[in-house]
């Protein structure tokens, strides 16, 4: 059964970085994209960023030169690098990974970012 564990969320004032972590298990990670999405309070989830299988990156609009997303095939891990941060990035942040070309309906726990302005 695969599974998700987010880590790395905190409380940081505007202008400040986060570093994300996802782990996944039950999947065979070096072969799926990873993605990262956030949900923010009353607001549905939003992708955020994802990267491919061959390291291929893309982003939102609204992240695009301020978060980067990396990944560590041997540890099974990605990470979102997160600078510059505004208070509307303000969220719980997950990751997935695609199943038959959609997002999966299992979801970690989540990260919690709070930027105070």
């Amino acid at each position: 059964q695969v599974q998700f564990v987010e880590s790395g969320g905190g409380l940081v004032q505007a202008g400040g970085s986060l570093r994300l972590s996802c782990a996944a298990s039950g999947i065979t990670f070096s072969s799926y994209t990873i993605g990262w999405f956030r949900q923010a309070p009353g607001k549905q989830r939003e992708w955020v960023a994802e990267i491919g299988s061959a390291g291929v990156p893309s982003y939102a609009d609204s992240v695009k030169g301020r978060f980067t997303i990396s990944r560590d095939n041997a540890k099974k891990t990605a990470a979102l690098q997160m600078n510059s941060l505004k208070p509307e990035d303000t969220a719980v942040y997950y990751c997935n990974a695609p199943y038959a070309g959609t997002w999966r309906n299992s979801w970690g726990q989540g990260t919690q970012v709070t930027v105070s302005s």
